[in-house]
């Protein structure tokens, strides 16, 4: 009732090798082409705060692991740079996010609290160190770090074994 007029009056319908092949490379094609697209979307996204203070810190962290030295890891608040500095070479890590932003490294935190104050309504720590210290052995110096944009100030707690965030009390389940 509705044969192709190419298929044989017995024969069964199908489709050809050269048909499933073409079809398989088309398919080939549009995945390569949408893989490509969106590796350069994500490369392309600007990235935030956090992301370039983590990146910083991995990399510090793998070269003090690497050459079993100790790295310093500084803030140059004028050009907005972190600083690597092992043996008296230095890297500079540009910190430069989406969202205007200010880092601090803060003491860990004292058993009877820390220093802070109230600035337009955000509650800021003042004692500041001028840097943090990256072990051979892949651990960290105690610290903390102060986090400061336009959506408020946050203060993150590092742990000094494997150099992460640490989970805080309030953080929700």
């Amino acid at each position: 009732m509705f044969a192709s007029a190419s298929r044989t009056a017995g024969g069964r319908g199908g489709f050809t090798l050269i048909e499933v092949l073409v079809s398989i490379a088309l398919i080939a094609l549009l995945t390569g082409v949408l893989v490509v697209g969106t590796t350069r979307l994500l490369r392309e996204r600007p990235m935030s705060a956090d992301e370039f203070f983590w990146a910083a810190v991995a990399e510090v962290r793998k070269d003090a692991l690497l050459t079993n030295r100790e790295v310093r890891l500084s803030l140059d608040t004028e050009k907005a740079e972190l600083v690597a500095t092992s043996d008296g070479a230095e890297t500079r890590h540009p910190f430069v996010a989406k969202e205007t932003a200010e880092l601090d490294f803060l003491a860990a935190k004292p058993p009877g609290g820390g220093s802070s104050i109230l600035l337009g309504g955000q509650l800021v720590e003042t004692q500041t160190i001028p840097f943090v210290t990256f072990y051979g052995d892949g651990t960290c110096s105690p610290f903390r770090v102060q986090l400061k944009s336009r959506n408020g100030a946050r203060v993150l707690e590092i742990d000094p074994w494997t150099c992460a965030p640490m989970l805080s009390a309030e953080a929700p389940r």
